[in-house]
C-alpha cells in the first residue's frame, strides 16, 4: 500500500469532514430529502456559495445558473434564453433580420460563408460559398468565435461593414450596406415538364405566402402532381403548418393539440376537394411542424411519404419575452395526427422506405408518374 498516499488522502478527508463540521445546516439528516427543497432552500444554497466559493461570481450569474438548473428539470425543448440569445431567437423564428444576409460557420478555427441568402447585400457584392472571413472593419478575426464575428458584422440597417475576404489564397475586401433581410424558405421548380416541385426549409411567418406563390405557377402550367420535399426542416410555426395543409388535406381534422389538464384543440382543413396529388420526402431530421404535415397527409391519404422515420418531436412550445429581454421556450402542448397517433418521441414511419436521398427523389417522381 502507498502509505504517503494514504495518509495524504485521509488528511485532505479530515480537512472536507472539519469544514463541513462548522456549517450550520438548517435541517436534520433525516429530513434532506426532495420534499423539503424549497426556495428557501435555494437561497440558502446561494448565501453558502456566496460566503465560500473561493473564485470570483456574481448574484446575477448565480441566479442565471439557477434558473438554466430549473430548466434541466423539464423536456429537452424547454429551454431558458439570455438577452442575446433570446434576441437570435426571435430573429430565427420571425424570419427577418438586419445584417448583410450569409450564413457562416466555424471550421477549425476559421470563420467561412456557409452560403449568401438569395438578393442579400452579400449576394450582390459576390461572397460565395467557401469564402474565409478574415477581417470585419479592419479587425482581424482570427481565434474569434463565431458569436464574436456575427456581433461585429451585425448594424442598423444602412449602414456598412467592410469584410475581409480570403478565397483561393487571394485577399479581397468587400463594402456591404447592411439591409432588411427576409428569409424566404421555400424554393420550387417543375420537373420533367409535369412535376412540382417544393422544398420547405422551415416554417416562418414567409413560408404559408411563397407556397401560394409556387402553387399559382403551377396551376398556370396545370401541374397536380407536387413533390414537397420537408428534409431536414426543423419544424416552425403551428399556424403556418396549418394554413398550408389547408391548401392540400380534405375537410376534416389536420391535427390534435392536447394541453395541459385534459384541454385538446383540433385545427381543421376546409378544403371540399383536393386538387394535387403528393409526394412527400422525410428524413430522420425532419421535425415538428415538418411531422404534422407528413402526418396529415398519411391519414388523408392525399400523398404518399417517401424516406426514413422522421426526428418524433411532436410538442408544441410557447415562446415567452421576460422583463429584462431574456426568455424561454416552454413546452405546452403535445400534437397528434388526424387519426390520433401520437408523434413525440415516435416519429413518422414513411410509406415507402429509402435511405439513399438521391433515390428518394427518384422514387418521388415514379410514384407521380403512375
Amino acid at each position: 500500500m502507498n502509505i504517503k498516499g494514504y495518509r495524504g488522502r485521509k488528511i485532505l478527508s479530515l480537512i472536507l469532514v472539519a469544514f463541513i463540521l462548522q456549517l450550520s445546516f438548517p435541517v436534520t439528516v433525516g429530513a434532506a430529502n426532495n420534499a423539503n427543497l424549497d426556495l428557501n432552500y435555494l437561497l440558502y444554497v446561494k448565501n453558502l456559495l456566496e460566503t465560500h466559493y473561493f473564485y470570483e461570481t456574481t448574484e446575477s450569474e448565480l441566479i442565471e445558473g439557477a434558473i438554466r438548473g430549473i430548466f434541466q428539470a423539464l423536456d429537452e425543448n424547454s429551454q431558458y434564453y439570455t438577452r442575446e440569445e433570446f434576441q437570435r431567437l426571435t430573429e430565427e423564428l420571425s424570419g427577418e433580420f438586419i445584417g448583410i444576409g450569409v450564413y457562416i460557420k466555424e471550421d477549425k478555427g476559421s470563420i467561412i460563408i456557409s452560403e449568401p441568402i438569395k438578393g442579400s447585400p452579400a449576394e450582390r457584392v459576390g461572397l460565395q460559398a467557401g469564402d474565409e472571413i478574415i477581417s470585419v472593419n479592419g479587425e482581424n478575426v482570427k481565434g474569434k468565435s463565431l458569436e464574436e464575428v456575427t456581433q461585429l458584422i451585425k448594424g442598423e440597417a444602412g449602414t456598412t461593414v467592410k469584410l475581409g475576404i480570403s478565397r483561393n489564397n487571394n485577399r479581397i475586401y468587400k463594402n456591404i450596406k447592411r439591409a432588411e433581410i427576409i428569409i424566404n424558405p421555400v424554393e420550387f421548380k417543375i420537373l420533367n415538364d409535369r412535376i412540382g416541385y417544393i422544398k420547405i426549409t422551415q416554417f416562418n411567418p414567409h413560408t404559408y405566402e411563397n407556397v401560394v406563390s409556387a402553387l399559382r405557377e403551377f396551376d398556370k402550367k396545370s401541374i397536380t402532381n407536387i413533390i414537397i420535399d420537408l428534409r431536414n426542416n426543423p419544424g416552425g410555426l403551428l399556424s403556418e403548418v396549418v394554413n398550408i395543409l389547408n391548401l392540400f388535406i380534405p375537410e376534416g381534422p389536420i391535427v390534435h393539440v392536447k394541453y395541459k389538464d385534459n384541454v385538446e384543440q383540433t385545427y381543421y382543413s376546409n378544403l371540399k376537394k383536393p386538387k394535387y396529388k403528393l409526394a412527400v420526402l422525410v428524413n430522420e431530421n425532419s421535425a415538428s411542424a415538418s411531422e404534422i404535415f407528413a402526418g396529415a397527409v398519411k391519414d388523408t391519404k392525399v400523398g404518399t411519404i417517401i424516406g426514413v422515420k422522421t426526428y418524433g418531436k411532436g410538442t408544441v412550445q410557447n415562446i415567452i419575452p421576460l422583463p429584462y429581454g431574456d426568455g424561454i421556450k416552454l413546452t405546452i402542448a403535445e400534437y397528434q395526427t388526424p387519426n390520433k397517433s401520437t408523434i413525440n418521441k415516435e416519429g413518422i414511419q414513411p410509406d415507402i422506405i429509402i435511405k439513399s436521398q438521391d433515390q428518394q427523389l427518384k422514387k418521388a417522381i415514379e410514384v407521380l408518374a403512375q
